[in-house]
């Protein structure tokens, strides 16, 4: 008997589809923002009853930051905000306060970089009203007499376990929300992913076929 070797087969359409398709498909999933994770934020605005009810407006002696642009623009004051903000509220300032103002052409990003800065710099008080915000660095408290404070202590577990289990909770939230969002990611997407395996079953086919013949 005599071996004779066989000459190697290469299917270069079914290649060329096995590739190509692939990478058409993520960037047309980049071109339409598939993967973008879209996120919200609950924010509350005063009303006019509720801003002149407790004298927003002379509580304090606000520095005004007026911001009117895009961030690249208003990065400067955004970083004298977030120091002036870091101070007021290490300072425990009841005197002093801050007026952030939007103007018509405020993008939104500016905005959004406004209301991180009090959440890292950990601001206690701080209220929108129409174009402004308000930020307070500490609330008026009360004198207390410390001498006629009597102190128990009592610690039963319970406040760990509740910090464990809201752990848990936003853990398996985002869990969720992230298959969520896979699930309608495909879901819109279905046609492409068909597609893209009509094609693969086509070639391989295609290729069997081929290979029958020879």
């Amino acid at each position: 008997m005599i071996n004779k070797r066989r000459k190697k087969i290469f299917y270069v359409p079914g290649m060329i589809s096995l590739i190509f398709i692939p990478l058409l498909c993520l960037v047309y999933f980049y071109r339409t923002d598939s993967f973008t994770v879209y996120g919200s934020l609950n924010l509350v605005f005063s009303d006019d009853e509720s801003f002149f009810e407790y004298k927003v407006a002379s509580l304090r002696r606000y520095k005004k930051f007026n911001l009117n642009g895009s961030k690249l623009k208003e990065q400067k004051n955004l970083n004298e905000l977030q120091f002036f903000l870091r101070n007021l509220v290490k300072e425990k300032d009841t005197i002093n306060g801050a007026k952030v103002n939007f103007g018509s052409k405020t993008h939104y990003d500016v905005f959004v970089s406004v209301l991180d800065i009090l959440i890292v710099e950990k601001v206690p008080t701080w209220g929108p009203y129409k174009d402004d915000i308000y930020i307070l660095g500490s609330l008026n408290k009360p004198k207390i007499d410390k001498s006629k404070i009597t102190k128990t202590r009592m610690n039963c577990g319970t406040s760990e376990l509740m910090i464990q289990e809201n752990l848990r909770k936003q853990e398996n939230l985002r869990i969720q929300e992230k298959n969520q969002f896979k699930i309608s990611f495909f879901k819109k997407q279905w046609i492409l992913f068909l597609g893209y395996f009509g094609i693969v079953l086509i070639n391989i086919f295609a290729l069997v076929k081929f290979n029958k013949n020879k």
